[in-house]
């Protein structure tokens, strides 16, 4: 009855599907190895197959204390009261005895982390990193801006960004989320994320805001640019930390060094322009301060005009290249022929990016490589822990 009451409270006004335990487990073919798809600091992560061949992804939260119970309500109340494209989405829960199991939408084409570093996925072009990005910034900044109270994640990551099966980007691992107050700036509660992402100044003064996500995000951005680990005891000492390491090139106007050498940054004038200025903004979240960092919705605002300057700058070389009896020189986009040629481009570009996307998958076996939601990497970088302090003292700065 304590459970039933928890989750109804939990849920709200929202009604959470509960699915029975016997389900849940022969859906994970009892949890078996062949069907894990990683494990994180809350739980481990299995793929899994409903009854009515619905793919999933179930994590299973490890039974410690009244701290796990906390996390899957936490989970719960934030992830049914939210409604975003670009946000996981919760198909539901099985709390009995003393398994806590939540059920997630599943997302076939794993984590950003696993594609930048290259872990058994495909290298990610410029363009689909920078919409991937874009579509991060506005999940993010929806709950900051648009939820009443804001909702600050707390463990924004490239592992927390999740790709279903046409690259779509989904934020995901609400356990660390707590909801802000419109009234003040910040909210006080010791540091917790995962190290190489949290915010210096809420590490130092405990104080989180929206400028906390910010932060993190501001991190994520480099990882798109560089592909580098966040955390890499292999690097010189004073670059362990990949942020301080960004901000060290970006200051020093040397940013072309740290480029994932995959991007061919040099193959065209817009590429360079692009990278460039998405390095800039990072170097805006990355202020320690964080009253010069930008809002989340002032970063979508600018990474949206970054990725649309793409197509603008392609419009604009078609009309250049387009007969002197075309009406390139109309304010309208141009010649029916040349809106033709940019719609082929456009469909080359979608074909191109679907193309990197495996087909539909229809046995667990063909999906157990995949990721799922939370799914954590076994690198010290990409854990999280409910406290990050020790680590973060000898990285932080």
């Amino acid at each position: 009855m304590t459970v039933k009451r928890l989750l109804r409270e939990a849920g709200g006004k929202s009604i959470v599907p509960f699915y029975p335990y016997k389900e849940i487990e022969k859906a994970t073919n009892c949890f078996s190895e062949e069907q894990k798809l990683g494990t994180g600091a809350f739980g481990t992560v299995y793929a899994g197959r409903l009854h009515d061949n619905e793919f999933v992804a179930i994590k299973k939260i490890k039974y410690r204390d009244t701290n796990s119970v906390d996390v899957v309500m936490n989970e719960i109340k934030l992830l049914s009261s939210v409604s975003h494209p670009n946000l996981v989405r919760l198909l539901g829960c099985c709390i009995e005895g003393s398994e806590q199991i939540l059920v997630y939408e599943f997302m076939p084409n794993g984590t950003l982390s696993q594609h930048l570093q290259r872990l058994g996925k495909t290298g990610l072009p410029w363009t689909t990193r920078l919409t991937i990005a874009a579509e991060t910034a506005n999940a993010i900044a929806y709950l900051h801006s648009a939820i009443d109270p804001p909702i600050y994640h707390r463990d924004i990551k490239s592992s927390n960004i999740l790709l279903d099966y046409s690259f779509k980007s989904k934020v995901a691992d609400f356990g660390l989320s707590r909801l802000g107050m419109t009234e003040i700036s910040h909210i006080s509660t010791a540091p917790q994320g995962t190290p190489g992402y949290v915010d210096p100044e809420y590490h130092q003064n405990f104080h989180l805001s929206d400028k906390s996500d910010v932060y993190s995000f501001g991190v994520v951005l480099v990882e798109i640019i560089t592909a580098l680990k966040v955390v890499d005891f292999a690097r010189p000492h004073s670059e362990v930390n990949l942020a301080a390491l960004a901000v060290d090139r970006i200051r020093r106007g040397s940013v072309d060094e740290i480029i994932d050498p995959f991007l061919e940054p040099h193959r065209d004038a817009w590429t360079l322009f692009s990278v460039h200025k998405v390095a800039e903004l990072a170097f805006r979240c990355l202020a320690y301060h964080s009253d010069m960092r930008p809002t989340m919705l002032e970063v979508a605002e600018e990474l949206e005009q970054i990725r649309r300057s793409g197509w603008t700058t392609m419009e604009e070389t078609l009309c250049t290249a387009s007969s002197i009896g075309s009406s390139c020189s109309s304010p309208r986009l141009g010649s029916e022929k040349s809106m033709d040629r940019i719609i082929t481009l456009k469909k080359a570009e979608r074909g191109s990016k679907s193309s990197m996307s495996q087909k539909r998958m229809h046995s667990v076996e063909e999906v157990r490589h995949s990721s799922p939601v939370s799914m954590h990497d076994p690198w010290l970088s990409e854990q999280s822990s409910p406290s990050a302090n020790s680590l973060l003292g000898n990285v932080a700065q």
